[in-house]
């Protein structure tokens, strides 16, 4: 996985890494605001900023002028493989504003709400808590670091809406979390921005659509 890009002792800089969570933290904004607007407005916000984001990524890769400036801002907190020029990788904050953008365009609110908060905090906690503590590995990753995935994603998923008081919309997306916290392990080459919380809204929706097929998902 390409988020966490957790190694068990290795010697990357844990303070940049909390620097960058934190700044990832800030995406955090996106579900909450999104809860007080419609899909629409939250498109309208979304989509320009997305598009902007990512011809500026684009533009780094393929002009001098713009990659020195992008660099001497922002290259301290990109990620080694975010620097390849080989590859030509999005940023960290594209595949967000790209996911958040997918996200809202294909689930309902609710779903969407959850699983991006998931992504912000459970895939922050597991970083931080991975690279400091990581010591038995779990598929791409670590015991430690996907356990604090999988334990704060029920601290999100106990404090975002819900429609009904079932105790089965909890089940539903403690489920998806496990889930997510499995893709999030898998040492695949997709963006964890994207893998997060594209899986767990899928599966959430899935599994509504079984065991809840009459309740509206977009009050």
């Amino acid at each position: 996985m390409i988020a966490r890009d957790e190694l068990i002792g290795s010697n990357i800089d844990y303070r940049a890494e909390v620097i960058r969570k934190s700044i990832h933290l800030c995406s955090l904004s996106i579900p909450i605001i999104y809860y007080f607007i419609s899909r629409a407005q939250a498109l309208w916000l979304l989509v320009p900023i997305t598009l902007l984001f990512l011809g500026v990524d684009l533009l780094r890769h393929h002009h001098a002028p713009t990659a020195k400036i992008f660099y001497k801002a922002f290259g301290s907190l990109l990620r080694k493989h975010e620097h390849d020029e080989t590859n030509k990788r999005l940023s960290g904050a594209t595949h967000v504003l790209i996911s958040a953008s997918i996200c809202v365009l294909i689930f309902p609110k609710l779903i969407t709400i959850t699983a991006f908060a998931i992504l912000i905090i459970s895939d922050s906690a597991a970083a931080l808590v991975g690279r400091r503590f990581g010591r038995k590995k779990f598929l791409g990753k670590s015991i430690e670091g996907s356990a604090a995935f999988f334990l704060s994603a029920l601290v999100v998923i106990a404090a975002t809406p819900k429609i009904s008081t079932s105790a089965g919309e909890y089940l539903i997306a403690a489920f998806a979390a496990g889930v997510g916290t499995v893709i999030e392990a898998l040492p695949v080459n997709i963006d964890d921005n994207l893998s997060i919380p594209i899986s767990i809204g899928a599966m959430m929706w899935v599994l509504y659509d079984v065991f809840y097929p009459s309740l509206n998902l977009h009050l």
